[in-house]
């Protein structure tokens, strides 16, 4: 073992441009590792247009690439209609690679895709491996229906990448709420590789202004969030249903729409909200953690990030998890229902708008997460510094060096 290196550097890749879950979930991490350890510096590679709208702490940086996205038939466009796709993908690994080449980082985290979108960062995780840069690879606590997910990993030959090219692997949740590895075939090597870290606790960030309500909405509130909102139409529609019906809750209800909502979409939706009293919607928060703690229950689609939040500002909670194109959100809301975290009703459920607003007339009487004792659920965060001081404090050595001081020897 060695001391932690003087001016140590984590790097972060976040392949996703469209919705917000990757890129919270990677900043959440960053702003963890600069806290714990000193002198650390983090840079997150990033497609997503709108970062630079989000408050990072001092030691944490972003390069934004140019940014794709994934259209219904599974094929990617760039976002620049000017540019084809090839060029794009060019483009974003080279920047890529550069960035590693030049920041030079003791650990490389890579989010959700093993080789990255279509095989991006294959080249720059090779580089920094000739360089002794330690390799993560970090998984939500449900990646997809596990059938789905094998097929997927099998095209992308991500099985291998893992025993080739990952000197460890973090899935951040626990094993008996999921386990998203559970049923993909893989050599023990490769299992030995895997840490489940518990669930990332989030806060609201100290120095972070509070969020202002809007002058309709009173405290207690219902917070409604679809995340990113790209795909959040169908829990917006519900709940103001649920608002226009005879049952209609009585505490006042804030909806975020989301920045990726459809612009159409959203001036339907605002044009129903402005016709009730109990009410009011925002576009976009990037203090968020500041209005759910401040909620008296929260009704979303189940997303990571959002979870996270639930359990950790101690939230009641309802879910109206999506159930395509991925399974993620439907397991995690099914899995934590049955542990009496959250309730949950399913799209078909939510579709009778006395069912939802009996449900959410129900929050403020429903459990709290916190009343559910699952040891280590929020320890997400402290177990990855851990992990981060324990690479750090490894001798960064690479491999040609190695073999090289073995031969020596």
């Amino acid at each position: 073992m060695s001391k932690v290196p003087e001016r140590p550097r984590v790097l972060i890749y976040s392949h996703d441009s469209f919705g917000l879950g990757h890129l919270r979930r990677c900043r959440a991490i960053a702003h963890a590792m600069v806290g714990a350890v000193d002198n650390l510096t983090v840079l997150i590679l990033s497609g997503l247009p709108i970062i630079g709208s989000f408050d990072f702490r001092a030691r944490v940086d972003f390069v934004r690439v140019p940014g794709v996205i994934k259209l219904r038939n599974g094929e990617y466009s760039p976002l620049n209609p000017m540019l084809g796709i090839e060029q794009t993908m060019a483009m974003r690994a080279s920047i890529m690679r550069h960035t590693a080449e030049i920041f030079d980082p003791d650990i490389f985290l890579v989010d959700k895709e093993p080789l990255g979108l279509r095989g991006e960062v294959r080249e720059t995780i090779d580089m920094l491996k000739e360089r002794g840069t330690r390799i993560v690879l970090g998984l939500r606590d449900v990646m997809d229906d596990p059938e789905l997910l094998k097929r997927e990993w099998e095209r992308k030959n991500a099985v291998p990448a893992l025993s080739d090219l990952y000197d460890e692997i973090w899935v951040y949740g626990l094993p008996q709420i999921h386990d998203p590895l559970a049923e993909i075939e893989m050599p023990d090597s490769v299992r030995r590789k895997v840490v489940y870290t518990g669930y990332l606790k989030r806060t609201v960030p100290e120095l972070s202004p509070e969020a202002a309500l809007p002058d309709a909405i009173e405290e207690p509130f219902v917070l409604v969030t679809t995340g990113g909102g790209g795909d959040g139409d169908l829990l917006v529609d519900r709940v103001l249903a649920a608002y226009e019906c005879a049952m209609a809750p009585e505490l006042p209800a804030l909806v975020v729409f989301g920045p990726f909502m459809q612009p159409e979409v959203k001036t339907d939706f605002q044009a129903r909200v402005d016709r009730l009293d109990r009410v009011s919607a925002i576009t976009f928060e990037t203090h968020l953690e500041s209005l759910m703690a401040r909620a008296a229950g929260v009704v979303a689609m189940g997303g990571y990030n959002t979870f996270c939040e639930i359990l950790s500002f101690d939230k009641p909670a309802l879910i109206v998890p999506r159930q395509a194109p991925r399974r993620e959100q439907i397991i995690r809301a099914s899995r934590a229902r049955e542990l009496g975290l959250v309730a949950m009703l399913t799209e078909e459920a939510s579709a009778r708008a006395e069912a939802m607003a009996t449900a959410i007339r129900q929050l403020p009487q429903q459990r709290r997460p916190g009343q559910i004792v699952v040891p280590g659920l929020l320890d997400g965060l402290e177990n990855v510094n851990r992990l981060v001081g324990m690479h750090l404090a490894e001798s960064r050595t690479s491999p040609s060096r190695h073999h090289a001081l073995r031969r020596q020897g």
